[in-house]
C-alpha cells in the first residue's frame, strides 16, 4: 500500500466508522471498518486495496507503543487523522505472527532501512508474550530474517 492508498483509507475508514480520527487499533470500529472496507468488500473490488478492522487482541505490541503512534492528516485524509503504527512496532506485531507475507513485509523493511535489527530486538524484549518460550521463537524468526540476505 502506497501514501495515497494510506489517506483513502484513513478517509474511508473515519466516514464508514463516523468518526474523526482513526488509531490503527480501533477496537469500537474494527467490525464496522472491516466490513465497509475489508478484504473482498466493495471497497476491495473497487480500488484493489482494502482495511483491516483490528482491535487490540489482533495484534501483539511492544509496551510503549501507543505513545509512538504516527499521526496521518493532510488534504487528502480531508481533515481525519490516521494514528499508525510506528514501523518498529508494526514490524514487531508482524514478526509475531510469523506469516510468509509478514516476513517479506519486514525483510522489505530492513532492506530500505525503515527499521533497524537492534531497535526491533529492544522492542520484542518489552513485548508481552504468554510464555518465555514463544519470546525466543519469535527471537529466532528475526535472527532467521537478518542473517537471510535482504535482497
Amino acid at each position: 500500500m502506497n501514501r495515497s492508498q494510506l489517506e483513502h483509507i484513513i478517509r474511508a475508514s473515519a466516514g464508514n466508522a463516523d468518526t474523526r480520527e482513526i488509531v490503527v487499533i480501533r477496537p469500537e470500529h474494527s467490525i464496522v471498518i472491516d466490513g465497509a472496507i475489508g478484504e473482498r468488500s466493495m471497497f476491495h473490488e473497487t480500488f484493489g486495496y482494502y482495511a483491516h478492522g483490528v482491535d487490540p487482541t489482533t495484534a501483539v505490541l511492544p509496551d510503549g507503543w501507543q505513545e509512538r503512534l504516527i499521526r496521518v492528516e493532510n488534504e487528502n485524509t480531508r481533515g481525519n487523522i490516521g494514528w499508525c503504527l510506528e514501523p518498529h512496532d508494526l514490524a514487531v506485531s508482524k514478526l509475531v505472527a510469523g506469516r510468509d507475507k509478514d516476513l517479506s513485509f519486514i525483510r522489505s523493511l530492513l532492506r530500505h532501512a525503515m527499521v533497524s535489527e537492534p531497535v526491533l530486538r529492544e522492542r520484542l524484549e518489552t513485548t508481552p508474550f504468554a510464555t518465555p518460550d514463544r519470546r525466543g521463537q519469535v527471537l529466532a524468526r528475526l535472527i532467521r530474517i537478518t542473517r537471510s540476505p535482504l535482497g
